[in-house]
């Protein structure tokens, strides 16, 4: 994987690109999120420096990550630790982490290497979920019953 500065918006376009392909394609739910929630320029980058980090994340992928019989490209987690190292401000890591929720949840179904992205980067950069919960969501729960 190349590298790119500590802290800089392709490091955490890069993040962004990773959450985006855990689940092994992209949704258009995810591209619908990244717009929704203003990412890409909340991180720094216009849409033509967004792809052309994505782009390169995707060529860096295809030549050192594990490819499953699937199909579906997996990055070992000494890789990806090494890639949320290159964010190293804590303020930058929970905007990271909010956008990496942001686009992971966009189609409502958390698959097991997208939980196992989340989980890494909260326990790595040690925040707690609560610290970027988004509380403009509302709850598709429906309303229990109270007991009396």
């Amino acid at each position: 994987m190349r590298h790119y500065p500590a802290n800089s918006p392709e490091a955490l376009a890069r993040i962004v690109a990773i959450a985006m392909m855990a689940d092994g394609a992209i949704d258009s739910s995810e591209l619908k999120s990244l717009e929704r929630h203003d990412i890409i320029k909340r991180i720094g980058l216009d849409q033509a420096r967004f792809d052309k980090v994505f782009y390169e994340y995707y060529a860096d992928l295809s030549t050192s990550a594990h490819r499953l019989p699937s199909g579906q490209f997996e990055l070992d987690g000494l890789t990806i630790g090494l890639l949320l190292d290159e964010i190293r401000d804590p303020e930058l890591q929970k905007m990271a982490l909010r956008s990496m929720l942001d686009v992971v949840n966009s189609d409502r179904c958390l698959t097991g290497s997208e939980a196992s992205l989340i989980a890494q980067a909260l326990k790595q950069w040690e925040i707690a979920l609560y610290e970027v919960s988004d509380t403009t969501i509302p709850s598709h729960r429906s309303p229990g019953r109270v007991l009396q």
